[in-house]
């Protein structure tokens, strides 16, 4: 995504020069779902807070941003392997702002943006609350059954991506 604004950029200073040597092209169009993008991407300033469980991680996510965009939500994955109840060991997320189609009401909107996402995904991190329907039900017993060891089994997995 931030590649994207920096090639939109220098498109623009290319299009602004009158195009390339031997172009005749003078128009540059940018798709309504890039403009968004370049727009979101510029006011997304989130860091996640060092609390709870995951305190001192730092934790690397994949969003693929679809054509349909803002229209349908964007795919995220987590690439940090986690012992999470509602991040699967395969990288899969389980939050219902994600969802096309929810029956909470809470699933993805067009009025949604990457922030909420963003927001989406630090609430995993800090409010391990809920877990009704984990997508890691494993680490949702091990929580349930022994909070000190899940902490101790969080903070090894931490500890072996900060090397």
């Amino acid at each position: 995504m931030l590649t994207l604004a920096s090639k939109l950029k220098r498109e623009e200073g290319v299009t602004a020069r009158g195009g390339p040597a031997g172009s005749n092209d003078t128009s540059h169009r940018v798709s309504i779902r890039d403009r968004l993008l370049i727009k979101e991407v510029s006011e997304l300033e989130a860091n996640l807070p060092n609390e709870g469980y995951y305190q001192g991680g730092k934790f690397q996510f994949e969003i693929e941003v679809p054509e349909a965009y803002n229209m349908v939500p964007p795919k995220v994955k987590c690439l940090t392997r986690i012992w999470h109840p509602n991040i699967a060991e395969t990288g899969e997320i389980c939050l219902s702002l994600l969802r096309e189609h929810s029956i909470d009401g809470t699933g993805w909107a067009p009025t949604r943006t990457l922030k909420d996402v963003v927001w989406g995904l630090n609430s995993l991190f800090t409010d391990l609350l809920n877990f009704d329907d984990p997508l890691n039900i494993d680490a949702a017993e091990h929580h349930l059954r022994d909070k000190d060891d899940f902490r101790s089994k969080v903070q090894d997995f931490i500890r072996s991506y900060a090397r």
